[in-house]
């Protein structure tokens, strides 16, 4: 790729289109899609304030992507590292009480596919994007020292050369060969599911509307033949979480029937179709507010991961409204 001669008039239309892959490299080393927008509006700040030291010696991406991995660690310096809840232990059964709540910065978060997804890129690329970004995939990584988190998402995933990513850590080849091969074996022996994303096809899309019409309905009848018989369902930001489909059946007709008369958007998360959940407001039945995001696994034909985050703070990331009106 050429050098770009950045100047303070051009830098900003120069830098634009790296946003997406950015987000997504930055989302993979902090596990939390809003502080990965977060991190690449800092690494857009730091390189408009340095724009006197890009001479043209390496190419403008790679520039980004040592700035943004800076940004990552400085980041990724506290002893908390994200997981999902099934990392923490066993699943309950939906009589459990739901226990306190954990603070956010302890889970792995969604990401909006909108922010991440390349929109001019091959079937192969998108399929290897959205496998990367996958919720167990994210979780594995946040579990490896930062450094080794980025050696092994700069080799693995961006298929740099061992000498680009040694000059971007400023460190030797060896030094990065010797990095990524304790990555691999730390990954090795995470629970990483063989669930594998991808574009939804006719009969997803028909399942997808089974299950908001059941839903929105709460026809927990109805939703269960949707789900797997060893489905998984998590709740950030409680650690509870369930499996099979007699537990979560019990959890929609017990605690969860909260969500009765709730409204759901369709929108995609994580490489996967996803929902935005609307509840009622007690006062007033033709208004519903932000309550959680939900992220659906499917495979075969049948929903085997159902993660529901309830952060409604995500929902303007996610460019969802905050109100719904009838």
């Amino acid at each position: 790729m050429a050098s770009v001669n950045l100047t303070a008039d051009t830098i900003d239309q120069e830098l634009e289109p790296y946003r997406r892959e950015l987000t997504a490299y930055c989302y993979r080393m902090l596990g939390a899609g809003s502080e990965a927008e977060d991190a690449v509006q800092e690494t857009f700040i730091r390189a408009w304030k340095n724009i006197d030291r890009f001479e043209g010696r390496s190419t403008l991406r790679s520039w980004l992507y040592r700035i943004a991995t800076n940004v990552c660690l400085d980041m990724a310096r506290g002893p908390q590292r994200r997981a999902r809840p099934m990392d923490l232990g066993p699943s309950q059964s939906a009589d459990s009480t739901l226990g306190p709540l954990v603070p956010e910065h302890h889970w792995v978060q969604p990401v909006a596919d909108a922010k991440v997804l390349p929109t001019d890129s091959d079937p192969a690329e998108l399929a290897a994007t959205r496998e990367s970004i996958r919720l167990a995939f994210v979780a594995a990584l946040q579990q490896l020292p930062p450094r080794q988190r980025a050696v092994l998402i700069l080799r693995e995933v961006l298929r740099w050369q061992a000498s680009e990513v040694a000059e971007l850590l400023g460190t030797t080849v060896v030094s990065v060969n010797s990095a990524l091969q304790r990555a691999r074996s730390s990954l090795e022996t995470a629970d990483l599911d063989s669930f594998r994303p991808g574009e939804v096809d006719a009969e997803q899309q028909e399942m997808l509307a089974k299950y908001l019409d059941a839903f929105e309905r709460y026809d927990v009848n109805e939703l269960v033949t949707l789900l797997h018989e060893d489905a998984t369902m998590s709740m950030p930001p409680y650690e509870l979480w369930l499996q099979g489909t007699d537990e979560i059946a019990k959890w929609f007709i017990g605690t969860g029937s909260v969500c009765r008369n709730s409204r759901l958007l369709p929108t995609s998360a994580n490489g996967c179709p996803a929902f935005a959940l609307y509840h009622v407001d007690p006062d007033d039945p033709n208004v519903h507010h932000p309550w959680s995001i939900q992220v659906l696994q499917i495979e075969d034909g049948l929903i085997t991961g159902f993660h529901s985050f309830l952060y409604p703070e995500l929902f303007p990331y996610f460019g969802l409204p905050t109100k719904l009106e009838r």
